[in-house]
């Protein structure tokens, strides 16, 4: 588990305090850091072989991308322009349809257009328009938006989210997948189940030594490299690879070999949430939306996203380690610390509201409960990030577009306690 000395010791490297009394900005956020030769290179003998080998890895896997775009490219007179942009979470991929859905001529189209659109290192992009035409020769894997302005002609450095877990890319292809295959026996679902072992092979490669996984693999860079909880991206893999490992219903056809490394996979994810469990003056709190793929620690994301407990992401993991069959005693301890820490930190009797100069926190009484998106590791207080990398304690203090274009209280800590009163046994 993380304990506050080395959290401090984080901190210290991510916030730089102001010097002056009576103002709202406690301090500046730095950016991630990646997984590097050079980093790992610190670490002891045993973790280090493991990572090495796991960077070397994702280089060869992205190389390998690189290169099969590329081969495809050769000889066109023009590249195709990148495929269209759905919506987060990706668009045309229900997962909750009733059966005979699956096998419309529908379905088995949004079916094709994801073996079409799968990487060679086996994964997906994001926010992809899967109800749009299969991926032709040479065109991008991901939608234009994605790319940097200044690399958007087509070009092999063109490169980002291609293959992520993130907004539920690739857990979202694998579902969809299993649900068509599952009523397309014969020949006629053999792409698709394919196309669903590979990915689940992805997923497998793309797990961290330590147990969890990047945002993005192969590796990107920045902070795509951590340890991600954000957007609930670990525990949508985890529960994918549970129904992997159980081989029953959609999931019947996965070999006996491949559900046992998938079940394995989800032991690992596990005994990772409580090892990164923060721990302050003794007591478990809740986690970081992201933490240091090699230390650990809470980790900072984009400009406005410190390093910090968040509320969110840690009800989503709590739900997680409920949802897990016989709970060991540390899972049960887990749990229960976790939400005490969410009922303590509960905020009540204000709400943010949208008014005529944007959205700010207002006093309404009798409102809530609602939870701050972010919470200092240290004093357990909100905390808000602005793009200039500020830290703030005051989220009115913000600027308008930060304010109004982030999700800085939430309820979804609820659930969490709602479910965590039926877990238990308690009226």
């Amino acid at each position: 588990m993380i304990r506050i000395a080395r959290i401090a010791l984080f901190a210290a490297a991510v916030m730089t305090p102001v010097a002056y009394a009576g103002v709202e900005v406690i301090g500046h956020m730095s950016p991630a850091e990646p997984v590097t030769d050079a980093r790992i290179s610190a670490l002891p003998g045993a973790e280090r072989a493991a990572w090495t080998a796991y960077l070397a890895r994702s280089h060869a896997l992205m190389a390998a991308d690189k290169a099969a775009l590329a081969a495809e490219r050769q000889g066109l007179a023009e590249i195709p322009p990148a495929p269209p942009s759905g919506k987060s979470g990706g668009s045309g991929m229900p997962a909750d349809r009733a059966a005979a859905f699956y096998a419309t001529p529908e379905a088995r189209r949004v079916a094709d257009n994801i073996v079409s659109f799968q990487t060679p290192a086996g994964g997906w992009g994001k926010n992809v328009d899967r109800d749009g035409p299969v991926r032709v020769k040479g065109q991008h894997y991901v939608p234009i938006e994605h790319l940097p302005a200044n690399a958007r002609t087509g070009d092999d450095e063109a490169w980002s989210y291609v293959g992520t877990i993130d907004n539920n890319a690739t857990t979202s292809e694998l579902r969809f997948l299993a649900r068509v295959q599952a009523i397309a026996p014969g020949g006629a679902g053999e792409g698709y189940r394919a196309a669903f072992l590979k990915g689940v092979r992805y997923l497998l490669d793309a797990q961290f030594p330590n147990g969890g996984w990047p945002q993005i693999y192969p590796l990107q860079g920045g902070y795509h490299d951590a340890l991600t909880f954000n957007d609930d991206a670990l525990s949508s893999v985890v529960t994918v690879l549970a129904d992997v490992a159980r081989r029953r219903d959609d999931y019947a056809f996965v070999p006996e070999a491949l559900a046992a490394q998938a079940k394995a996979a989800c032991n690992r994810a596990i005994a990772l949430i409580l090892r990164t469990q923060v721990i302050v003056d003794g007591k478990r709190t809740i986690w970081g939306q992201q933490h240091d793929a090699l230390t650990l620690a809470p980790a900072g994301a984009r400009n406005f996203e410190p390093a910090a407990l968040s509320s969110d992401e840690s009800a989503d993991l709590l739900l997680l380690l409920m949802r897990q069959a016989d709970p060991s005693p540390s899972v049960d301890a887990a749990v229960r610390d976790g939400i005490a820490w969410l009922e303590a930190h509960a905020v009540h009797g204000v709400a943010f509201e949208k008014g005529p100069d944007g959205r700010k926190l207002v006093d309404r009484p009798g409102a809530g409960p609602i939870w701050s998106r972010y919470y200092d590791i240290r004093t357990g207080k909100p905390i808000f990030g602005d793009r200039d990398r500020s830290i703030h304690t005051d989220v009115n203090e913000l600027s308008v577009e930060r304010r109004n274009g982030y999700s800085w209280y939430n309820a979804g800590p609820a659930k969490a306690l709602a479910a965590y009163a039926k877990w238990t046994g308690r009226k």
